[in-house]
């Protein structure tokens, strides 16, 4: 999960320095027309979206960062002559000015890696405002502002400016860091649905093959599609009809292996089929239900997976009759330090705490002998949430 305390910080300086650069910059970017506010609130707003824009140039992360794009930016909002962004140990200076200054800003840039602070140097036909970027500890780059004079405003903002960008880069390592962390949670997800299934429904495939080849084949095509879905490559998220698609050849292979004592039964609302949901969420839950709950009894049981439109919201319904579990044990499991062998229902239930907050996981309801019910629930519009086919 992404460290709170880091990410509090990172944005207060985020807001902080923004908030600086809007006052500092007021007077020089007033224009337009007098309907839209004040002189102040003109200039407080135009330095937000040029701030809003040089962040996003920043956002791609700390390897990559489109520094050139927001050098651009960072001149406007500073109003400078030129600024520079050097990054320490590299030879490729991002400058929105004259090429010229490109040595200038390389020599200014490492004495600011020696000292680690803000510094004012005089240059050849004006003055220079150099600010260290200090991210994770160590000076990461540098931003040098050139101007004819260095008065004390332009000072401040550039340390302002640096800082802000040195918030940009750890916000894009927080990102990276959720994306590594979800990978790591499907991962996880599919080395639990390896090693037990796969060993399963192999022994199924293999029971067929002698008394009824046409089913052994069906069901090596299946295997096929449940396991290119489940172990691709691309993206966080799917759809709920395509999920339902692996549910579908999961279950196919499971009824081979369990015969009549597994009854399936699917009450899926049709205008639910869209929905983005995060890619191995459901059907984690439907191997739960047939791994913990149907198959330690004899006799089988009864499957029931439903979606429900309610407006704002998907929610899918996973039941089972089968042996259920204490709801004390329940919490244990759900326990991200504890030992389970629910890997499956506990890593969905982080993932979805973790993308819609902590309201948003599982709701899970069970007793012993009574079977086990799981919902989730996602919402119906998530533009920032692409889905990638298998």
């Amino acid at each position: 999960m992404l460290d709170a305390p880091l990410l509090a910080g990172a944005v207060g300086v985020v807001v902080g320095a923004v908030l600086t650069l809007a006052l500092v910059s007021a007077r020089r970017f007033a224009r337009g027309s007098r309907d839209l506010g004040s002189d102040v609130d003109r200039a407080t707003h135009r330095t937000l979206h040029v701030a809003a824009a040089a962040a996003a140039a920043l956002r791609g992360g700390r390897d990559e960062p489109d520094a050139e794009r927001a050098a651009t930016h960072l001149r406007a909002l500073l109003g400078a002559d030129a600024v520079a962004i050097v990054e320490s140990g590299a030879d490729r200076v991002a400058l929105d000015g004259s090429e010229a200054l490109a040595t200038s800003a390389r020599r200014i840039a490492a004495r600011v890696y020696d000292t680690g602070r803000r510094q004012v140097f005089s240059e050849e036909g004006g003055s220079a405002v150099g600010a260290p970027i200090v991210v994770d500890g160590r000076v990461w780059g540098a931003v040098v502002a050139f101007a004819d004079q260095a008065r004390g405003p332009l000072v401040r903002a550039t340390g302002d400016v640096a800082d802000w960008c040195a918030a940009q880069i750890e916000l894009a390592g927080l990102d990276a860091s959720r994306a590594a962390l979800a990978e790591a949670e499907l991962r996880a997800l599919r080395a639990q649905i390896s090693p037990h299934f796969i060993y399963n429904a192999l022994t199924a495939i293999a029971s067929f093959i002698s008394t009824d080849p046409p089913r052994a084949r069906d069901l090596v095509l299946e295997f096929a599609d449940f396991t290119r879905y489940s172990f691709r490559r691309q993206g966080e998220f799917t759809t709920l009809s395509e999920e339902l698609r692996s549910i579908h050849s999961y279950l196919e292979l499971e009824r081979a292996r369990f015969g009549e004592r597994l009854t399936v039964r699917l009450r899926i609302a049709p205008e639910t089929l869209a929905t983005v949901i995060p890619f191995l969420s459901v059907q984690p839950l439907v191997e739960n239900a047939v791994r913990h709950g149907l198959e330690p009894g004899e006799g089988g049981g009864v499957l029931t997976v439903t979606s429900i439109d309610d407006g704002t919201h998907t929610e899918v319904i996973v039941d089972d009759d089968g042996v259920g579990m204490d709801p004390h044990e329940l919490a244990a499991l759900l326990d991200l330090d504890a030992p389970s062998t629910h890997v499956g229902l506990r890593n969905v239930d982080a993932r979805l705490r973790q993308l819609y907050g902590p309201a948003g996981g599982l709701v899970v309801e069970t007793n012993v002998g009574s079977g086990t019910s799981v919902r989730l629930r996602v919402p119906k519009s998530q533009p920032l949430h692409e889905t990638a086919h298998a």
